[in-house]
């Protein structure tokens, strides 16, 4: 049965404690949404890929990504949160890692994802998010963080650098990260 933004906020309301991976993905396989259903959360910035709160509580956030043309993600991981995302608009490249022996990171292959997919990931699943459509095309992704992804760790394919992001609430509402 599909569930409305309310069912999905109800569902993430109730969460007392993280959400499985397969449930989240579920809960958002379910869901009958639209960018009709986000328009204030529908936010571009030039600089980055645009991270846009709908909605937190204890145990989730609940955001919107706008992705212009050529925006992505650094290689991330996410550092103790299970992370569900439906694709709203455009298609979604996810580029996914794991360590080599050596201690780089290095690329597993690639898909791109149509509107209405749903993808998972946790913990220290590595990957990065692109919008790489041909043109202009922009990209727009629903995104379930439970507990909230407060901060992420960050890879380089290029050297054994290791970083960490903060994802501070004061940038979800404006312009990215």
């Amino acid at each position: 049965m599909a569930k409305t933004l309310a069912g999905l906020l109800d569902y993430l309301e109730r969460l007392q404690e993280r959400a499985p991976l397969h449930a989240l993905t579920a809960e958002l396989q379910e869901l009958e949404v639209d960018l009709d259903d986000l328009p204030e959360h529908v936010r571009f910035s030039s600089k980055s890929y645009a991270r846009n709160l709908v909605q937190g509580g204890d145990w989730y956030h609940l955001l919107v990504l706008c992705w212009r043309n050529g925006q992505r993600s650094p290689i991330h991981d996410h550092a103790g949160s299970s992370c569900g995302v439906r694709v709203l608009r455009g298609t979604m490249t996810e580029t996914r890692f794991d360590f080599a022996a050596n201690g780089h990171v290095k690329a597993m292959g690639s898909t791109d994802y149509p509107v209405g997919t749903v993808i998972g990931s946790q913990d220290s699943d590595l990957h990065q998010v692109s919008n790489l459509q041909d043109g202009d095309l922009d990209l727009v992704t629903l995104h379930v963080y439970s507990p909230p992804l407060f901060r992420m760790g960050t890879y380089s394919i290029t050297d054994l650098t290791r970083g960490e992001e903060l994802m501070l609430l004061e940038f979800c509402d404006a312009a990215g990260i």
